[in-house]
């Protein structure tokens, strides 16, 4: 019994070991050869911030009306480019690092997480600068804030769970990156990133079937963990969520148990391939 216990702590030991050095790796060799460096992971969705909330908020009048609006606009851009990203990457860690996982025995899952980690580690920074926006635009924390590791912990398993199906696919069938990057568009435009969900709730010419269609739109994991996201850490009065806006608590769950029904998947599609995977790369 105690030599089975040790085994499983030197596995352990050692795939964290190797999850750590690859995390490292990632993160030098997607900033080698830039000037500019890390830099890269504050500046790139502040300069998307500045163009869509010129575009959006000040041309087509895209906007909640409220002080709060340009913080929340980048929050969602941030939160909304690390599903982007940690979807991207780890789709084609499996491939990209074929290699690797042919010279080097540790269970192929490795790889994908390493490709998430290292976007949760650029959202790490860019939440740094939003927290730094909302300190200079006056807006007043509340006791929700201490939510928000839960929000994280359902934003990441949703990432994962995306992320170790696509994998799995992408290994058979490469034309999975192209189409992602399609739905991606798609995703983007139909949940409320860039315009504010009263846009949708208040619109006169879709009268009641705005509020209907608010509501579906949240029951969509990744709009839901969103929104929440916004409503506990910058405006819980301006920014509704499914929680606030669909009354019955087993219809609002919906999109949690959804987020974790996709880990489920993702990690037992990956678990059911992986094995042959040296062979059709």
């Amino acid at each position: 019994m105690n030599t089975f216990v040790k085994r499983i702590q030197e596995r352990y030991h050692y795939s964290l070991v190797v999850l750590k050095e690859l995390v490292k790796t990632d993160f030098k060799l997607r900033y080698q050869g830039s000037f500019l460096g890390v830099a890269w992971s504050v500046l790139r969705p502040l300069m998307l911030f500045c163009v869509m909330y010129v575009v959006f908020a000040k041309f087509l009048r895209m906007s909640d009306g409220t002080s709060t609006y340009p913080v929340v606009l980048l929050l969602g851009i941030s939160t909304w480019q690390f599903f982007g990203e940690a979807t991207a990457t780890g789709l084609r860690a499996v491939v990209d690092r074929g290699d690797l996982l042919r010279k080097i025995h540790f269970p192929n899952y490795i790889v994908v997480v390493s490709a998430t980690i290292g976007a949760l580690i650029s959202l790490g920074i860019n939440l740094l600068v939003v927290v730094i926006f909302a300190i200079f635009s006056k807006i007043q924390f509340t006791w929700r804030v201490l939510l928000l590791p839960l929000n994280f912990i359902e934003l990441y398993v949703l990432a994962l769970g995306a992320a170790l199906l696509m994998a799995t696919m992408y290994v058979y069938f490469r034309d999975i990156a192209h189409l992602w990057e399609v739905l991606q568009q798609v995703l983007f435009y139909s949940i409320p990133v860039i315009y504010p969900l009263s846009m949708v709730m208040d619109n006169d010419s879709l009268g009641k079937w705005g509020l209907i269609i608010a509501k579906i739109q949240l029951l969509n994991p990744i709009a839901q963990t969103i929104q929440d996201i916004r409503h506990n850490l910058i405006a819980p009065e301006t920014q509704p969520t499914v929680w606030t806006l669909v009354g019955n608590p087993l219809i609002a769950i919906i999109p949690v148990i959804l987020a974790f029904l996709l880990l489920a998947l993702g990690v037992h599609v990956f678990r059911k391939h992986n094995r042959k995977f040296a062979e059709v790369m």
